[in-house]
């Protein structure tokens, strides 16, 4: 008897809650969401933003060459160089890249790609070389 007691205020309490929010409902009886529809020039992957909006992503460029000193990243296996979080996919390149090692690599700035390492501009190497 005690859960029920407790159980409806509790329930009354949750559905005013719910209700304070101050979204009204549609023809359907849905509430209306308070999040404007997406625009379609956004929807397009292929528009980038404009230098009005404020954040100017520029295309994937060509080859790109790093040279300097590998660093270990804050997550496990994260190697830096430069500000670029290293992306080797060739496991004989990837024995050879260590903390501390100085190289050159070259490959290109994927700033869209997700990684785990939250740090750097990931960086997809095609070549690495031991200085």
């Amino acid at each position: 008897m005690t859960i029920r007691r407790i159980s409806l205020p509790l329930l009354v309490v949750l559905a005013l809650a719910g209700c304070a929010n101050g979204g009204t409902a549609d023809s359907a009886g849905a509430p209306a969401s308070s999040i404007p529809p997406a625009s379609s020039a956004s929807a397009d992957p292929s528009v980038l933003p404009t230098e009005e909006s404020g954040s100017v992503k520029p295309p994937a460029g060509g080859p790109q060459t790093l040279t300097g000193t590998i660093a270990a990243g804050v997550e496990p296996n994260c190697l830096l160089l430069d500000g670029h979080l290293l992306i080797i996919n060739d496991p004989e390149q990837r024995s050879a890249a260590k903390p501390g090692a100085s190289v050159t690599v070259t490959g290109r700035a994927e700033q869209g790609m997700m990684t785990t390492c939250q740090q750097g501009t990931p960086f997809v190497v095609t070549t690495l070389r031991a200085n």
